[in-house]
């Protein structure tokens, strides 16, 4: 299982600020080992950010993505106290799901 996200949300004026940084390998596919051999890619296809039962960000991803991807976005509606939760899913069906509650 992959390493937990860090996440940080905090309500800056009417808007809800979410940082996220995720640890992943994000292979390309593209690169070769020592030996020469291709490295298959391993990558996060899907992240997806809910609040309230609401999805408040949707993304689909592709091999651009750098590795360890940091992910900031926001929305509105969020209060302090209330929680955000985060999944991500990659390419080999492993899947991470961690919250934070908002600041």
């Amino acid at each position: 299982m992959a390493d937990p996200m860090k996440i940080r949300a905090s309500v800056q004026g009417d808007k809800v600020v979410v940082k996220i940084l995720m640890a992943h390998e994000m292979e390309t596919g593209q690169r070769k080992d020592a030996a020469g051999k291709a490295i298959p890619a391993w990558f996060i296809q899907s992240v997806t950010a809910t609040h309230n039962g609401k999805t408040v960000l949707s993304a689909q991803w592709g091999t651009a993505v750098a590795k360890n991807p940091f992910l900031e976005f926001r929305f509105s509606g969020g209060k302090a106290g209330e929680k955000v939760i985060v999944t991500w899913t990659d390419n080999k069906g492993d899947k991470r799901t961690d919250e934070a509650t908002i600041s």
